[in-house]
């Protein structure tokens, strides 16, 4: 045998790629379809913001009276705070649960990105809770007598802004984990925050029906919506790691 053929018989043959490997679905995803299937299960749970939201912005036309001027006027303003209050109900139980039953220190221990987690449970928030906001807030406008272009800036307003109040608002849930009353520490925590965004997510409808442009005001809720997107899910991720030491 020549010392080619020895050396030949030594090297181990290379590895066939296997035919059709499936690829498992990153830990974040999981995550996001966990959390809308317990939403679906939990119907009562989960309609419960879209509830208040009708409710709240639904019964300040009876109080106002039938001035249609006025009605116009805190129109906008009135279902830009229930939509905001509508949104932050569910945050005291976004991560009390997953820290009750273990399912967080899991997440933690995961090897996962955690800002790529906290996005997860972000984007769920938004699909549960505010997504049906944005599509009964037209209806509620009605109420107030607002015009169509006004109906249509209030639905891009609620498109860019109830994103940051999800992002903002899980940030909040995870300043509280573990703390009891958890639901006031984030009004106290969140609202400053969340300012802006009903300043000028009511500000684009009112520019609107004074005859203005509302590109201003929505060029601002993007400004935000993209600042709590680059800084949210960091920022949660922190928080996650400080209230489990």
């Amino acid at each position: 045998m020549s010392r080619d053929e020895a050396l030949a018989l030594r090297m181990p043959a290379p590895a066939r790629p296997e035919p059709h490997q499936s690829r498992e679905p990153s830990l974040a995803w999981t995550l996001l379809q966990r959390d809308l299937r317990l939403a679906l299960r939990r119907r009562g749970e989960a309609l419960l913001p879209l509830g208040f939201f009708g409710v709240i912005a639904g019964l300040q036309p009876l109080g106002i009276g039938s001035d249609l001027v006025l009605l116009r006027q805190l129109g906008p303003g009135l279902i830009w705070m229930a939509a905001l209050l509508a949104a932050l109900l569910p945050l005291p139980a976004l991560f009390a649960t997953d820290q009750a039953d273990g399912t967080l220190d899991q997440l933690m221990l995961s090897g996962e990105p955690l800002w790529l987690l906290a996005l997860a449970k972000a984007a769920a928030h938004w699909l549960v809770s505010s997504a049906a906001l944005v599509l009964l807030a037209p209806l509620l406008g009605l109420l107030y007598g607002l015009s169509g272009e006004a109906l249509l800036v209030l639905v891009a307003g609620l498109l860019i802004g109830t994103p940051v109040l999800s992002l903002v608002g899980t940030l909040g849930a995870a300043l509280t984990t573990g703390v009891r009353s958890a639901g006031a520490l984030i009004l106290l925590l969140v609202l400053p925050l969340l300012a802006p965004v009903l300043i000028f997510g009511a500000g684009a409808v009112q520019a609107v029906l004074a005859g203005q442009s509302a590109a201003p005001h929505l060029s601002l809720l993007g400004a935000e919506a993209l600042l709590a997107l680059v800084g949210s899910p960091f920022l949660t991720a922190q928080a996650l790691r400080i209230a489990q030491e």
